[in-house]
């Protein structure tokens, strides 16, 4: 498994496992990931590719100034993520038009870390944090998934406070993902975040180690 693909259309075979973490919305995908991270994970952060592909200059910043009009800028030509949240969230074909633009870039940029990570023959587990690893079809491109999983009331609390959204707000973007329960059905692995800080690190390492496990018995000669 560790190998799959990995030389397809020219690119470097990968001697690593490659596991995506999903989850829900304020499910806690960002703490689990830094703690995968500091038990000896590669990351590879979707939310932060997606950053950097909308930064001013690039060409799907330009494409959604093109597309959403320069309202959805701030001063400083960045874009404002909550206005432009705010559209995309209540118009499902705007949120399309969005995803149009940025998901070729972000897959680009993930599929150039993955051949660094394949050239540099790393061997360990790297970790492609994608929220909606399900939503766009991509968990087939991964050896394993693991989800976040957290309690629908958990995930609203979470959301308000950190993106300072309304209730109904938060409404619209729990409701433009897959069910969490829907996701869970599909994981290989669950990481339960509804516990204590503790109970959470607890299952990270135990899930770690149990992929760690798989990627070394499947590099083992038969």
């Amino acid at each position: 498994m560790s190998d799959g693909g990995g030389a397809a259309g020219g690119r470097p075979p990968r001697a690593f496992l490659l596991v995506g973490l999903t989850g829900g919305i304020a499910s806690g995908k960002s703490t689990v990931s830094r703690q995968l991270a500091e038990l000896g994970g590669e990351i590879i952060d979707a939310d932060r590719l997606a950053r950097e592909v909308v930064t001013p200059g690039e060409p799907a910043w330009a494409a959604i100034v093109e597309t959403f009009g320069r309202e959805v800028l701030q001063a400083d030509a960045t874009l404002d993520r909550k206005r432009l949240g705010a559209v995309v969230f209540a118009d499902p074909a705007a949120r399309q038009r969005l995803e149009a633009i940025t998901h070729p870039a972000i897959r680009l940029r993930r599929q150039a870390r993955i051949d660094q990570l394949a050239t540099r023959r790393f061997d360990g587990l790297v970790i492609q944090t994608t929220p909606l690893l399900f939503e766009v079809g991509a968990a087939g491109e991964v050896d394993r998934v693991v989800v976040v999983y957290a309690p629908p009331e958990a995930q609203r609390t979470r959301l308000r406070v950190r993106d300072g959204l309304s209730a109904a707000e938060a409404e619209q973007r729990l409701g433009s993902q897959m069910p969490l329960a829907e996701k869970v059905r599909r994981a290989h692995y669950v990481i339960d975040n509804s516990g204590s800080p503790e109970e959470t690190a607890a299952q990270v390492r135990g899930v770690y180690l149990a992929l760690l496990a798989e990627h070394r018995a499947s590099a083992r000669p038969t």
